[in-house]
């Protein structure tokens, strides 16, 4: 139904305006009380499915990525289409408008989307506001660094953020590999990250002594650009900080191979869907593989089937997370993977 009669309406209008209005339909249908009825129709509910990562207990392992639900608004509506797991954000300390419009494409021909949203967000002590609700869901927190924050003080604005929403979310997502704010992945590079990560850690042990709770796992995200050797880096950071896990990938700046209208295809941003599939596999099983799996990553980037989900975990991911999937193929997305993975199982 969606991909045959809703997605061709929505599909008529601008992108950003139909991601405004989708927040608002899935917010009346739960006024209406029609969350058990989504949850009837897409949730796929058997042990099999559970997972243990870095010390939580998912109920499924497909995940809706940051981007989506960035203001914590409606992370307990989207469990009611079946993701295990919610992450919120990029959340920056101070609230931030983003960049000019229009800034959200949609390139059809190859089912991908190219944003530039650059962490439109209305900040940290808002979406706690939002997230003192019960949840009904594992939510993640992704953090990030105000756009006129300096990289020189960029520490400062990730541990307000992390010590503001440590005791309002399940775990934490360095963000550092957006390409939407200047510079920012520049804190990629192995000494700036090391520290960071290093300062985070040290943040995370006095939070939890102060809530008297225990830390909270602490994952990079990071961009599928990277070369092998500054993957190797990430993998030695990762071992050297002792952070929990790596998300792998964000949005690429790669244009190779779209099939899309030049002009739309050469608009700047970060690039997300099918076109991702492949090289977002490849970072999965190049850090798995030489880690030796030493660490537990989250695998986004491309999925539009159960098999490019498959993929992703037969290549090292524990969990993964859907995205630009989710906007082309609808929550049925999401059943469908999570029944092929019992498919295997039985």
């Amino acid at each position: 139904m969606y991909k045959i009669l809703i997605r061709p309406i929505l599909f008529l209008f601008d992108p950003e305006a139909v991601h405004h209005f989708s927040f608002w339909a899935i917010k009346l249908f739960s006024k209406l009380g029609l969350g058990p009825l989504f949850r009837s129709i897409f949730e796929v509910r058997n042990s099999k499915l559970e997972r243990e990562v870095f010390g939580i207990k998912f109920k499924n392992p497909v995940g809706l990525a940051a981007g989506f639900d960035k203001d914590a608004k409606l992370y307990n509506e989207f469990s009611d289409f079946g993701f295990g797991f919610v992450e919120i954000g990029t959340l920056t300390p101070k609230p931030q408008p983003g960049n000019p419009k229009k800034r959200l494409f949609r390139l059809r021909e190859d089912k991908a989307i190219i944003n530039r949203m650059g962490f439109n967000n209305n900040g940290v002590f808002e979406a706690v506001e939002q997230l003192k609700k019960k949840h009904r869901v594992i939510v993640g927190g992704n953090i990030g660094k105000n756009k006129v924050t300096p990289n020189d003080q960029a520490i400062k604005d990730y541990l307000i953020c992390f010590e503001a929403l440590f005791d309002h979310v399940d775990y934490f997502v360095v963000n550092v590999s957006s390409p939407n704010t200047p510079g920012l992945r520049e804190l990629q590079d192995k000494e700036p990250l090391t520290n960071l990560l290093k300062k985070l850690k040290k943040q995370n042990g006095k939070q939890a002594k102060k809530s008297n709770q225990k830390e909270k796992p602490i994952l990079l995200k990071i961009a599928p650009d990277l070369t092998n050797d500054q993957l190797l880096d990430i993998i030695s950071i990762v071992k050297t900080t002792e952070i929990d896990g790596v998300i792998a990938t964000n949005t690429t700046i790669s244009r190779e191979g779209l099939k899309s209208h030049l002009i739309l295809s050469e608009e700047k941003g970060g690039l997300s869907g099918k076109p991702l599939t492949q090289r977002s596999t490849e970072v999965i099983r190049f850090l798995a593989e030489k880690s030796n799996k030493a660490f537990p990553i989250i695998g986004v980037g491309g999925i539009h089937s159960p098999q490019d989900a498959l993929e992703k975990l037969d290549a090292g991911a524990d969990l993964v997370q859907l995205y630009t999937g989710f906007i082309y193929e609808g929550p049925a997305l999401i059943k469908k993977i999570n029944k092929a993975i019992l498919a295997r199982t039985s």
